[in-house]
């Protein structure tokens, strides 16, 4: 819906931009409070970030114009979510599309392929991550106390600068919260990440760095307290059938939106600010863990855990939806548009 939405921002002459200023100036910060569809607490900075551009030309802009505006000529869409996440978009999109296209919220996935896949079966075994797994880091959190750890993991693609990468780092330390923090090799720009070696001693026995890991595993593990994430989809819905609230750093395209609605619609989230500062994310970090909001946040994410997951069991409707999909568009030989 974020990208259903910009040719209404770009009819409105929100976008293009009409200079690189107004990417600091407070322009940004726009209430955009009539989109369909969308929160009414949405921001012009909440949209995905292809219209955060002065190019009235811009070429992913217009293809999710294209895109988005081509789906009713698909026989059947699919989404990975669940209704009761995104009441008000699931409505705007079955109002904005004939009434003979059918949208079929499956989600969670994760919960759903569980019903149906057996574990340890061959889909099962074929996974979905981008990076070799280290199954290591399983130990770590064994040893540790329920929701006493800072789970950190920027996504596949999602890079930093190395000073970025610093203040991250001595935030988390200053915090004196016991850390697993996912660090691809290509996490920095154009360089590889360096720790100093101050800081590797400063978390000596209570901070883990791996290459990479199965989030959903760690996102379900009893020790992991709050997620450290770019907010990608993926990401997104895996922290909530964990249960774990977020702490959450958006880079690009449909991050900014998922972070919004993680703060501001579901009370699971905060916000790190994108100019990075390690007296922020420590500060964050504490209230996350610690604090009356961070309970709050846990609290909320316990509750859509449990909403997730009678939605994807037999009876619920991600499951049903599922079951009508298989009836009547993959056995009926339509093209689902996902």
């Amino acid at each position: 819906m974020g990208y259903r939405n910009y040719r209404a921002l770009y009819d409105k002459g929100l976008f293009p931009l009409k200079g690189a200023e107004q990417l600091t100036n407070g322009y940004m910060d726009t209430p955009v409070e009539w989109a369909a569809g969308m929160s009414s607490h949405m921001r012009l900075r909440d949209f995905p970030t292809f219209i955060w551009s002065t190019d009235p030309d811009e070429y992913m802009a217009h293809f999710a114009i294209h895109v988005t505006e081509r789906i009713a000529e698909a026989d059947s869409v699919i989404i990975n979510t669940l209704d009761e996440l995104e009441p008000a978009a699931m409505d705007a999109m079955r109002a904005m599309f004939p009434p003979t296209l059918p949208i079929h919220t499956l989600g969670p996935l994760a919960f759903l392929a569980e019903q149906i896949v057996p574990k340890g079966g061959p889909v099962d075994a074929l996974g979905s991550n981008l990076w070799k797994e280290d199954l290591s880091c399983f130990r770590f959190l064994d040893g540790k106390e329920p929701r006493s750890v800072v789970y950190v993991n920027y996504g596949s693609i999602t890079v930093m600068t190395n000073v970025e990468l610093l203040e991250f780092a001595w935030g988390l330390a200053n915090s004196g919260q016991a850390f697993l923090w996912i660090i691809r090799p290509d996490l920095v720009k154009g360089d590889a990440a360096v720790l100093p070696p101050e800081f590797l001693e400063s978390i000596e026995g209570r901070g883990v760095l791996a290459s990479w890991c199965p989030q959903e595993e760690v996102l379900r593990h009893e020790a992991v307290g709050v997620f450290l994430t770019h907010s990608g989809w993926n990401s997104t819905v895996e922290s909530l059938c964990g249960g774990v609230s977020m702490l959450c750093w958006p880079f690009f395209a449909e991050q900014q939106t998922n972070c919004r609605y993680g703060c501001m619609e579901w009370g699971v989230a905060m916000e790190i600010g994108h100019d990075v500062r390690r007296e922020a994310v420590e500060a964050k970090i504490r209230e996350a863990m610690c604090g009356e909001k961070g309970k709050e946040m846990r609290r909320r994410a316990m509750e859509w855990r449990e909403i997730s997951a009678c939605a994807t069991r037999p009876g619920g409707r991600s499951f049903a939806n599922l079951e009508k999909l298989v009836a009547d568009v993959l056995l009926s030989g339509g093209k689902p548009s996902c």
